[in-house]
């Protein structure tokens, strides 16, 4: 197994930045999401750590060696694509078989692993079978079957499940934390998605404009975001964001909506404040009994909760209700502000006040 580190890498075509003087370590054994929308540098970060891309400046390491003048096949990692990347006129088997064979692995080792890998992910009854001939969620199994076979030092894993539906993200996702639990074995997982950051990862990497944002466990990621970014990117629904001014504990925004700060309230008086509240930390309660009243612009019915958006102003804030929540659109309600998870930005350099 091995460590990975990169140190000031910086990645650039032209004026572009890729990447910018990024410096980031991931401890052997590690599951490391990088998290962020499409742009912001986490698969370039990928690809240079797998060699598929060469920095433009700065070093990588993998262990103790500095891999930047390796080939890809010389580093010791194995891939996962979004697309599966089979061949389609093989078996299972073989595919899962090919890295060891291009390897000269002897015909006895070869399938006594291709075995042991199929059983790790549950193809054992569909080795015979072409890649035609499976489902999205079989197909991506095999993917990391054939990743797993080679016993590498690192997995590299780019959004291997944002081809399948819903249902099978949710199971795939099940089926890979087990994994990532049995093997023990360094992984760095690109992803745009939250849900799968938060859920699988044990550091996550939030990233944007080629930089990482916050880097720390899902939970501290989600409870304390460093910035406007964070806060906004991490949360389903976004965390809600009211731009407004702090004068004597009271915040207000342009239109006069006025919301009382706590004793523990980081400033008393400042402008250009951005006030974020997470939509779990809001309490739906009758008009008149909340900090403020707002008039019901939706009502969305999830399932296990209701979603209720308001509007304040020009903007909208969206609060969390329990699933048997009943009203109606133009509706008058109050929301109920839960005054110790709330979080409060400079509007100007996105920081957070603390």
């Amino acid at each position: 197994m091995a460590s990975i580190s990169l140190n000031s890498v910086t990645k650039q075509w032209g004026d572009v930045k890729g990447v910018d003087n990024q410096s980031l370590d991931i401890a052997d054994k590690e599951f490391l999401v990088l998290l962020g929308p499409s742009g912001c540098g986490k698969t370039t970060t990928m690809r240079m750590i797998a060699g598929l891309e060469e920095p433009s400046s700065g070093d990588i390491f993998i262990g103790e060696r500095r891999v930047n003048d390796d080939l890809p096949k010389d580093r010791d990692i194995a891939m996962v694509f979004q697309n599966y990347g089979l061949y389609p006129h093989m078996s299972v088997e073989q595919n899962i078989a090919y890295p060891l064979k291009v390897r000269d692995t002897p015909k006895e080792a070869i399938a006594e692993r291709v075995l042991r890998a199929a059983e790790q992910v549950e193809l054992v009854p569909l080795l015979k079978r072409k890649p035609k001939a499976l489902s999205g969620g079989q197909r991506q199994r095999v993917a990391l079957a054939r990743a797993i076979v080679r016993t590498p030092k690192v997995f590299l894993m780019d959004e291997p499940l944002s081809n399948l539906d819903a249902k099978l993200r949710v199971s795939m996702r099940a089926e890979l934390k087990n994994l990532s639990h049995k093997l023990k074995i360094t992984t760095v997982y690109v992803t745009h998605d939250q849900i799968e950051a938060m859920t699988l990862a044990d550091r996550v990497a939030v990233m944007s404009g080629g930089k990482i944002q916050q880097l720390g466990p899902p939970e501290e990621i989600y409870n304390n975001p460093e910035n406007l970014f964070v806060a906004s990117f991490i949360g389903s629904p976004a965390m809600n964001l009211i731009k407004g001014d702090i004068v004597e504990s009271v915040f207000s925004t342009p239109d006069s909506t006025n919301i009382t700060m706590p004793p523990e309230c980081p400033v008393t008086s400042r402008t250009d404040v951005v006030l974020g509240i997470r939509p779990e930390d809001i309490t739906i309660v009758d008009a008149g009994h909340g900090d403020v009243d707002a008039s019901v612009f939706a009502v969305e019915n999830t399932g296990d909760s209701v979603l209720v958006t308001v509007k304040l102003g020009d903007q909208k804030f969206t609060a969390r209700g329990d699933r048997y929540l009943k009203c109606g659109i133009d509706e008058q309600i109050g929301l109920q502000i839960n005054h110790h998870h709330f979080y409060l930005f400079d509007a100007n350099s996105e920081k957070r006040l603390r």
